[in-house]
């Protein structure tokens, strides 16, 4: 941005020129350059009412004023008066999706022959390059969000993958235990118990596979499906000490 100011400068003989963000509420100054003094640096704000540039955000059209003191339409405009300009021109900036941004401007105390073919068709490639450059900067910071977001969900796989590994330790010990302890003993009265701690063991595995395929689903983009209900945390503990006495017996 500061060479294509630059340029605007050697271009129209200008002292001042500006790329501005303006909305509904605010002026805002983003890229200046000001070798004439007029008082304005990056960040710095102009009430929004004293602008031609909240007049170019309604019409989005190019505003040009070659000497304001001798201009049918802006010789009375309060603006000139206020900022005490003679010439003046200002292009809107439109981002690829339609949205406004701001303007491109130039002023001047002095009158300047800025209403023709030249001028206009510079300052029109001026700000379709900014716009250009913005959008190229919008994409850039989403592509940065989506990496860190995936980055961040990655993570939280690898974690959420982690504890399932864990988790299944405990009921794949249990079976495994009480199988060795049937075929060690054969059947006994304490085999009826022991089957229904290895069932338990496999409820428990299967409910572990099963917020597996709702991984799956969420990063496919099907969303996961809550059923709420209320459970016995009680029984639901005992049965994993249960598990852990049959995976260790000797402990």
């Amino acid at each position: 941005m500061p060479t294509i100011l630059n340029v605007v400068l050697s271009m129209t003989g200008m002292g001042f020129a500006a790329v501005a963000r303006v909305t509904t509420s605010r002026w805002i100054a983003c890229q200046v350059l000001d070798p004439v003094g007029f008082g304005l640096q990056p960040g710095d704000e102009l009430p929004i009412e004293s602008t031609l540039c909240n007049e170019i955000r309604d019409h989005r059209q190019v505003i040009v004023i070659d000497d304001a003191q001798e201009d049918p339409v802006y010789r009375n405009h309060h603006t000139p008066r206020i900022y005490g300009l003679r010439s003046y021109i200002s292009m809107p900036i439109i981002l690829a999706d339609g949205r406004f941004f701001g303007t491109h401007c130039a002023i001047d105390a002095n009158p300047a022959k800025l209403n023709n073919p030249e001028v206009l068709g510079a300052f029109k490639l001026f700000a379709e390059l900014i716009a250009h450059h913005l959008d190229a900067d919008d994409r850039l910071t989403a592509t940065q969000r989506a990496l860190e977001r995936e980055k961040e969900l990655s993570e939280h796989r690898e974690q959420f993958i982690a504890v399932l590994g864990h988790d299944l330790r405990n009921p794949l010990a249990a079976i495994d235990a009480g199988r060795s302890s049937l075929m060690r003993q054969g059947w006994t009265e304490r085999s009826p118990l022991m089957l229904g701690l290895m069932k338990s063991s496999i409820g428990r595995m299967s409910a572990l596979v099963d917020n597996v395929l709702d991984l799956a689903r969420a990063r496919l983009g099907a969303g996961i499906s809550l059923d709420l209900q209320e459970h016995d945390l009680g029984k639901t503990l005992r049965e994993v000490v249960d598990q852990l006495r049959i995976a260790n017996p000797d402990r």
